[in-house]
């Protein structure tokens, strides 16, 4: 399993996931699930993935595939959409088509593959906007109502999101959200595991502007959980019933 988060808010776009991928408590590996498409300045993309692997990793490999094929157009590359409404609708039909391929060679062993991928990104002159990508293609989009999305083992960490996030909620304090959304999952959840791939991307930078990987043991991350149970244990404490 896994857990990724994304956050659309006022001043720009925050970005989480794990590296966790499992087939059984004896058959754990780390991989990325966090990808970029960027041409500095003009566009950036980000897609955040969860589910098959082989689902997951063939759709991504479709998608630069067809950024780079000669005769890439805006109707087959991500990189030159007119918006980003049509980005989300290049990467729903790949994943739709790619999950169909799949299952089609599954079908005899009666094994399903899924996957879902939250996309978020902007182009110059454009607006930010964040997508969650179903299985079959088809997608919703984060509003000022909920200005947040989130794919995998999510029942988590969405409480904290809901009573603190809102599109005015600044960067930081987004970090720090999606980070103790995080803390909350991995305490709950095997199947969700670090390292982390914490990404930033500032309204109208079409770039990502910040990159972290957060190892297990990192002193920061160690500390913000640390204080966020110790938080918890003294609120619950001075609750009266």
């Amino acid at each position: 399993m896994t857990y990724c988060v994304g956050l659309l808010l006022t001043g720009g776009i925050v970005l989480l996931s794990d590296t966790r991928t499992n087939a059984g408590l004896d058959n754990i590996a780390t991989y990325r699930k966090m990808f970029h498409f960027e041409e500095p300045g003009e566009r950036v993309i980000s897609i955040l993935t969860a589910g098959s692997l082989s689902v997951t990793q063939t759709t991504i490999a479709r998608l630069r595939e067809a950024v780079e094929a000669p005769d890439a157009d805006s109707e087959s590359s991500i990189m030159l959409a007119p918006t980003m409404l049509k980005v989300a609708e290049i990467v729903g039909n790949t994943l739709a088509s790619v999950r169909q391929d799949i299952e089609g060679k599954m079908q005899a062993a009666k094994i399903t593959a899924s996957a879902s991928l939250i996309v978020a990104g902007q182009r110059a002159g454009g607006a930010m906007r964040m997508f969650l990508i179903y299985p079959e293609g088809n997608f919703i989009e984060a509003t000022d109502d909920t200005p947040y999305l989130q794919i995998g083992e999510h029942k988590y960490g969405k409480p904290i999101l809901d009573r603190v996030v809102t599109p005015d909620t600044s960067l930081a304090e987004a970090q720090k959200a999606v980070l103790l959304s995080m803390d909350s999952t991995l305490r709950s959840n095997l199947s969700v595991g670090m390292p982390l791939d914490l990404a930033v991307i500032e309204r109208d930078a079409c770039r990502v502007t910040q990159r972290r990987r957060i190892e297990a043991g990192d002193p920061q991350f160690k500390r913000m959980s640390e204080a966020w149970s110790v938080a918890l244990r003294e609120s619950y404490r001075q609750i009266e019933i």
